[in-house]
C-alpha cells in the first residue's frame, strides 16, 4: 500500500531524503529526471519532436534536466522557459547551465503565439510543482492556455500545472493526457473531477526516503500492485467446503434473475464452500440451470422478496441486488438486518431502501461492507459541492454507520470507520457496463464467508474484481465486455494476485 501524501508532507520528504540519505537535492532532482525519462523512452518513439515549457523552480529545474537527458538519448528537444514573477531556484539555474548548446531556451515572458509549439509530437509540461497554493495568472495562465491549445501529446512533470494536490482546483489548468508523478500518487489525481487534467496517472519510483514514509501519518491510501499479496489466505490441506463458508445471497426479482445469478456466480468463483440463494419463486428454475453448484431458497412470494429465510445461520449474507423496493421487500430487508448481527455486504436496492427508510441505518451490522455507486451514495449520504467535499462525507457516514463504504468507480475508495480511506489502482471503463456491481457483491460476500476479516474481503475483493476487469478488457476490449467476462476471468486475475 502506498501512503498518499499532502504537499508538505511530499517538500518534507524531498527535505528529509536529501538530510539522511544523504543526497544532495541536484541529485534528487536527476534521479527524478532520469525515472521520467526512461518512462518517456518506454512510451515514446525517438523521431517525436518533444517540447517542454518550464517555470523557473524546481519544476522547472526537473524539466530542463528532462531536456538533457532526452537530447542525450536522442530526441530532439525544444525548450521554452516562462518567465514571470516566480524567482530561479539553485537547482533550476544549475540545470538551465547544464543543457547542451543545441539547446536554446525561449523565454515567455509575452503571451505566447498560437503557433509556437505547433512543431511538438509532444508537449511536456514542467511550470509548476505540487507546491502551488494559488491559482495560475498572467503569463503563466496564458502559457498553459496556449499548451492546452496545441494538438500534440500532452505530459505533465508530477502534477499538471494549476492543479492543487489537496484542494479543489480553478483556474487555468494544463490538460494533461499523461502525468508521470514522483513516488506515491498525489490525492486530487484519483477524484472524478480532475480526469480532465491528469489523463492517465503513471507513478514512477526516484528512491525517496523509505523510512520517512513508513512513519509518515495518512488516512489516504493508494492500493498500488502486488498490495494485497499478503492478505490472500492459502488453503490448508486438510480443508473441506465446510472449512470455506455458507453464504446467502438474498437478490433478483420478477425480470431483475440476472442481478442475482451474476452475484451467485461471482460468489461461487470466489471461493466460497456453500451457496444458498433466496429468490422469489419465478427464479427457481433460472438459477437451478444457471448456477447448479448453489442451492436455492425460495421467497413465498412468486415475484419479490418478501421474506428472509426461517434461520439466518450463515457466515454471511449478501443482499441487493435486483430486488426492487416494494413494500414488501422494504419489510423483509428490515427483518433481515434485525437478526443477522454479521458483517454482511448490502449493495444495490438493498442501499435505495435505506436511502429511503433512513431509520433502518442503525440496523446495519457492525462491519458491514456497503457498495454504493455515486448516486446510490448521494442518496444515502447527502450532495457534495466538489470531490474533496465527497471524501468528508464517505469518512463521515462511515463512521456513523460503523460500516466499510466502497464507493465505487474509477479508482474506488474504500472508507473504513476509522476514517482510512484506500483508492483502488485496478479496473477501467469498460466494467462501467450492467451487472459489474452485482459481481462485486458476490465477490465480497464469498470473502467474508471464508473467514476474511472485513477489512482484507474489501481490500482484496474491490482489487480483484478490477485485475479481473482488466484481463477482461485485455481479451475482449473495453468497448464490447460485459459483466459476466469479469467472472470468467476471476481465475486468471487471483493467479496474477497470489503468485
Amino acid at each position: 500500500m502506498l501512503k498518499i501524501l499532502s504537499s508538505p508532507q511530499i517538500k518534507e520528504l524531498d527535505r528529509y531524503t536529501i538530510e539522511h540519505e544523504p543526497v544532495a537535492g541536484i541529485d534528487l532532482m536527476e534521479r527524478a529526471c532520469v525515472a521520467f525519462v526512461d518512462w518517456i523512452a518506454a512510451h515514446i518513439a525517438v523521431d517525436k519532436k518533444i517540447g517542454i515549457v518550464c517555470g523557473t523552480g524546481n519544476n522547472g529545474g526537473d524539466g530542463l534536466g528532462i531536456a538533457r537527458l532526452l537530447c542525450e538519448r536522442g530526441y530532439v528537444v525544444s525548450v521554452w522557459v516562462v518567465r514571470g514573477t516566480a524567482t530561479e531556484t539553485e537547482d533550476f539555474n544549475t540545470n538551465l547551465k547544464r543543457l547542451s548548446p543545441a539547446i536554446k531556451p525561449i523565454n515567455i515572458s509575452v503571451s505566447p503565439d498560437r503557433s509556437s509549439f505547433q512543431h511538438c509530437h509532444v508537449l511536456i509540461d514542467a511550470i509548476f510543482g505540487s507546491g502551488l497554493s494559488r491559482n495560475t495568472s498572467g503569463i503563466y495562465a496564458d502559457a498553459i492556455s496556449m499548451m492546452n491549445e496545441s494538438t500534440a501529446l500532452k505530459i505533465a512533470v508530477d502534477i499538471p500545472s494549476g492543479l492543487f494536490a489537496d484542494a479543489p482546483s480553478a483556474g487555468t489548468i494544463f490538460q494533461a493526457d499523461h502525468t508521470v508523478t514522483f513516488q506515491t500518487a498525489k490525492l486530487a489525481f484519483l477524484l472524478p473531477e480532475n480526469e480532465k487534467w491528469v489523463g492517465q496517472m503513471h507513478i514512477v519510483d526516484i528512491g525517496l526516503s523509505q523510512d520517512f514514509l513508513n512513519s509518515a501519518e495518512s488516512k489516504n491510501y493508494f492500493i498500488a500492485p502486488g498490495g494485497i499479496k499478503n492478505l490472500i489466505r492459502p488453503r490448508k490441506i486438510f480443508s473441506h467446503k465446510g472449512s470455506y463458508g455458507h453464504g446467502l445471497i438474498i437478490a433478483g426479482s420478477y425480470g431483475k434473475m440476472g442481478a442475482c445469478v451474476l452475484a451467485a456466480k461471482a460468489s461461487l468463483r470466489a471461493g466460497i464452500g456453500l451457496l444458498t440463494v433466496h429468490i422469489s419463486q419465478s427464479g427457481y428454475t433460472i438459477l437451478q440451470t444457471s448456477a447448479p453448484e448453489a442451492m436455492v431458497s425460495v421467497d413465498e412470494s412468486e415475484y419479490l422478496f418478501t421474506n428472509p429465510p426461517e434461520a439466518l445461520n450463515y457466515t454471511s449474507i449478501g443482499i441487493g441486488p435486483g430486488l426492487g423496493t416494494s413494500e414488501e421487500t422494504v419489510n423483509a430487508l428490515a427483518k433481515t438486518l434485525k437478526h443477522f448481527k454479521k458483517p454482511m455486504v448490502i449493495d444495490a436496492d438493498a442501499l435505495n431502501i435505506l436511502s429511503q427508510n433512513i431509520e433502518l441505518l442503525s440496523l446495519i451490522p457492525e462491519n458491514s461492507i456497503l457498495t454504493p455507486h455515486p448516486k446510490e451514495f448521494e442518496r444515502l449520504a447527502g450532495s457534495w459541492q466538489n470531490d474533496f467535499e465527497k471524501l468528508a462525507l464517505l469518512r463521515s457516514f462511515s463512521a456513523k454507520t460503523k460500516s466499510i463504504v466502497v464507493l465505487k468507480g474509477a479508482f474506488t475508495s474504500i472508507c473504513f470507520p476509522d476514517g482510512n480511506i484506500y483508492f483502488n489502482s485496478t479496473g477501467n471503463p469498460g466494467m462501467a457496463t450492467g451487472g459489474s456491481g452485482d459481481v462485486l457483491t458476490g465477490i465480497l460476500m464469498s470473502l467474508l464467508s471464508q473467514g476474511y476479516s472485513p477489512t482484507s474481503a474489501a481490500l482484496v475483493g474491490v482489487y480483484w474484481h478490477g485485475l479481473a476487469g482488466d484481463c477482461a478488457a485485455h481479451k475482449f476490449s473495453q468497448n464490447t465486455m460485459i459483466a459476466s467476462d469479469i467472472i470468467t476471468f476471476l481465475p486468471k486475475a487471483f493467479k496474477k494476485i497470489a503468485v
